[in-house]
């Protein structure tokens, strides 16, 4: 008997572009665990070492090693991020994707574009990261394919408009509404905080906080290592795409998606490894300037408000 299907084996494993979407949001959490497992050690990247001619002990016996503690919160913050915006891609080509909404496709569009185009931000750094550069070009045509061969099946109208429109009618007289407005509230100064990130990665550096914890200028930084800022730069510009990205992939999906157990998990997943690690490492490494982590406590209390008060509508 003929087998009736002719696919050839990797146009089976692409399928409708889902599997290589989601294989972005798996590449995008394995990424952020990594950058968790390397600062819990203490260890800077290989070629992070050969850009500086300096290792993570070495630039650890000055400053009480708050230069190094402040690297490191950064990139626990950064990796956090990363592991908040590959649940939520994970989601999105779980459910609507693959059930063909459109306005899903052109968020996976849009906060992906945001989040590779965020990589040229290093470019004005000074230091361009390899290993971050070989993970983004083998993300890239992944991500490339699976939008090309899942928009194919996306259902009329196809138009970029559909992030216009709501999934369901937002009710500010139920709780459920008043949740998704605090949720939408707090995606919205995730992508105003990310985007001031990325700009200050990519011109100062550092705001005053930054300085009075490490105990430094930055002609003193410059001193120890004229490498050590744009070193500093380009992970600031990488933590802030990263956030700019996953504020645009939760105001989308709060805005756009049906309210639903699924989504209501992702959400609370993203919310707990993005603040939890935003919030945390400060602690962890003594940085605890008031003014510096009011923006990132106001959000989590926000978004954990807006998640308390939207289960009732995602169970239903």
């Amino acid at each position: 008997m003929e087998d009736p299907d002719r696919r050839g084996f990797l146009d089976a494993l692409m399928g409708d572009g889902s599997p290589l979407l989601s294989f972005t949001g798996l590449g995008l959490l394995a990424s952020g665990a990594f950058a968790l497992f390397l600062s819990a050690g203490r260890h800077f990247l290989p070629h992070d070492v050969e850009f500086l001619g300096m290792t993570a002990d070495q630039l650890c016996a000055l400053q009480a090693c708050r230069i190094v503690h402040f690297m490191f919160h950064d990139r626990v913050a950064f990796g956090g991020a990363l592991i908040a915006a590959g649940t939520l891609y994970l989601w999105l080509a779980a459910f609507p994707v693959r059930a063909g909404e459109a306005w899903a496709w052109w968020l996976f569009a849009l906060s992906g574009g945001v989040g590779f185009m965020s990589f040229l931000a290093y470019l004005g750094t000074g230091y361009l990261d390899s290993w971050h550069g070989t993970a983004t070009l083998a993300l890239l045509p992944c991500f490339a394919v699976g939008l090309g061969r899942s928009y194919g099946r996306l259902a009329a109208p196809r138009s970029i408009r559909g992030l216009l429109r709501p999934g369901v009618p937002l009710d500010l007289r139920s709780a459920a509404g008043i949740g998704r407005t605090l949720l939408l509230a707090t995606a919205a100064g995730m992508v105003a905080g990310g985007a001031t990130i990325l700009v200050v990665g990519m011109t100062s550096v550092f705001v005053p906080s930054d300085l009075e914890y490490m105990g430094v200028r930055v002609d003193d930084l410059n001193a120890v290592n004229p490498r050590l800022v744009p070193l500093i730069a380009h992970d600031r510009a990488g933590f802030g795409g990263a956030i700019c990205t996953t504020g645009l992939l939760v105001l989308g999906c709060v805005w756009c998606g049906r309210p639903s157990r699924a989504l209501w998990q992702a959400l609370v997943v993203a919310g707990a490894a993005g603040f939890a690690c935003a919030i945390g490492v400060h602690f962890m490494v003594g940085y605890t300037d008031v003014l510096h982590l009011v923006p990132a406590v106001a959000g989590a209390l926000l978004f954990l408000a807006g998640v308390a008060l939207s289960r009732r509508g995602a169970a239903a």
